[in-house]
């Protein structure tokens, strides 16, 4: 398949009757969607219903059992590992627990991806990760090591690194997770700031509500691997599906 045979205009984004299973567990059962360019897809569901599966599905990590994968019109589905990479240079991927490398300090991590591409001198990288920093207010804690950082901080720390690629697709799983509500609120700050300045597609996995609409431009339902909805948050609020219905008007659902 060709990069852009059968890819839709103007969507970085597309799963196309995606399937996939884990053993004789339906995972994910023809589920198709699309991400317009620029805007914050968020991903809702109870837990167990494929949501960060389908993070993995877009990233390549794991590969679908049916259907395509999209992405900035090429179906990723036949790559192999190193056609990957070239793909994911235009992703980031901001982890639930934010997975940051504990034995080097908090600007070494954001540094970490740009380090590995080579492609610029030391004193540019550090630059460029000290300017990330404090573009999500941790300005002060370069040298700082990851365990003295709070739960919102490492989010935060998180960000920057995923930023420091300069992703045209970040892909954002519960961002909320075990934060409080002015921290959670924070972080969504952060997300419409790279959205709206930086015109940079946002895929969110949350079963946060509130935070779910200060971020979102569509959402999409998923219940026992099935998409259940999809449109605007008003729109799922009036779903006929008491199950979606009921699920936005909560104020911390899972």
């Amino acid at each position: 398949m060709t990069a852009t045979e059968n890819a839709t205009p103007g969507a970085p984004i597309e799963l196309r009757a995606v399937s996939k299973s884990f053993g004789p567990r339906k995972v994910l059962e023809e589920c198709s969607f699309k991400v317009t360019a620029g805007t914050a897809f968020v991903l809702l569901g109870r837990s167990g219903t494929g949501k960060s599966v389908t993070l993995k599905l877009i990233c390549g990590l794991i590969k679908p059992d049916a259907g395509a994968v999209f992405v900035n019109g090429e179906d990723i589905t036949p790559l192999d590992s190193n056609a990957l990479a070239v793909t994911r240079k235009h992703l980031g991927f901001l982890f639930q627990t934010a997975a940051l490398f504990d034995s080097i300090s908090v600007g070494e991590n954001v540094a970490f991806p740009l380090r590995r591409r080579a492609e610029k001198p030391d004193p540019e990288i550090r630059n460029r990760a000290a300017e990330l920093l404090e573009s999500v207010g941790l300005g002060n804690e370069y040298d700082t090591m990851p365990s003295e950082l709070s739960g919102g901080m490492r989010k935060r720390a998180g960000l920057a690194r995923a930023l420091a690629v300069e992703p045209s697709i970040l892909l954002v799983d519960e961002p909320s997770a075990g934060l409080d509500p002015i921290t959670s609120s924070e972080i969504d700050q952060l997300l419409l700031k790279i959205k709206t300045q930086q015109k940079t597609t946002l895929v969110i996995v949350t079963h946060n509500i509130p935070s779910a609409r200060r971020v979102g431009d569509r959402f999409a339902f998923l219940d026992g691997g099935r998409l259940l909805a999809e449109g605007t948050a008003d729109e799922l609020t009036a779903s006929e599906n008491p199950l979606v219905r009921d699920f936005m008007k909560s104020q911390q659902a899972g």
